[in-house]
């Protein structure tokens, strides 16, 4: 029986029902519930590690009162996935979902980390590229960074063509779990996937996108009136090539209009509860 490790509850969630579908759903499915690409992953493997990026979490993106995620479930969320990990037996492939993204490429590096000392036959797939070879045509391009993108008739076909498989081998694996030791001296709170690297950033890094989304919505509308937060954290997320989840991107929204670059009225408790307009 295979195991699938995959990042993220619609990629999970999306595999699983591929996997019903195919009469596999005996097959185990272990998720996080997280994006790694954002928030702190110093020491992850570590409990003090673990405590610092959910106290991080709690401080920057719970601002939701109806939203208690962060502060109820993330905790017992993580550890009951690191349990699953721990007790994979030593006969299961374990087949790792993994896209174009700072978010499955940090996941990667920090599973591969987990089972270090495992000496379970390791497949990795490619969800992105897999999407690109089978389901692009000269007249149709898809640009699929995360495999939460891809829908179950799509994983299907991925799994049974067994697209985009590549088993580790043994010097790759120590090379990426050398990777995430680099990643976990870091005390930087954003990554990126850049030229098939995992790169930290500043935690401003996309500041400048907001603020320019915030012009060109100014501009359609031929207004300088307030914008719905919502509405501007929504133009800049579709146009990103990157997979960051829009609560940091509202985050730092909110850093912006601490600073004065942006006036808001409404509360700033939830994303819908406000709307904002440049200062000048």
């Amino acid at each position: 029986m295979d195991t699938y490790i995959v990042f993220g509850d619609s990629a999970a969630g999306g595999l699983k029902v591929a996997l019903r579908d195919m009469g596999l759903d005996g097959e185990s499915v272990i998720h996080f519930s997280d994006i790694f690409s954002i928030g702190p992953v110093w020491q992850l493997h570590t409990e003090a590690g673990r405590k610092y990026r959910v106290d991080w979490l709690k401080h920057y993106l719970s601002q939701d009162p109806y939203d208690l995620f962060f502060e109820e479930e993330y905790e017992s969320c993580f550890q009951r996935t690191l349990t699953c990990i721990d007790s994979i037996p030593e006969q299961a492939t374990i087949m790792i979902w993994s896209g174009e993204n700072a978010h499955e490429q940090t996941g990667l590096r920090y599973v591969l980390y987990l089972l270090r000392e495992k000496a379970n036959r390791i497949v990795v797939i490619n969800s992105a590229q897999a999407h690109r070879e089978i389901f692009n045509t000269k007249e149709i391009q898809y640009h699929t960074w995360y495999t939460g993108e891809i829908g179950p008739e799509k994983l299907r076909v991925i799994i049974e063509q067994r697209k985009c498989y590549h088993f580790l081998p043994p010097d790759e694996r120590n090379r990426l779990v050398q990777e995430w030791e680099s990643l976990a001296n870091s005390d930087a709170v954003l990554r990126i996937w850049k030229n098939e690297k995992i790169e930290s950033v500043q935690e401003d890094y996309y500041d400048k996108r907001i603020i320019k989304a915030a012009k060109k919505l100014h501009e359609k509308f031929q207004e300088n009136d307030f914008i719905k937060a919502a509405r501007l954290i929504g133009e800049v997320y579709g146009h990103l090539n990157q997979y960051v989840g829009d609560q940091y991107l509202e985050y730092r929204l909110r850093a912006l209009i601490e600073q004065g670059v942006f006036k808001a009225e409404g509360s700033l408790e939830a994303m819908r509860y406000y709307s904002v307009k440049l200062s000048t």
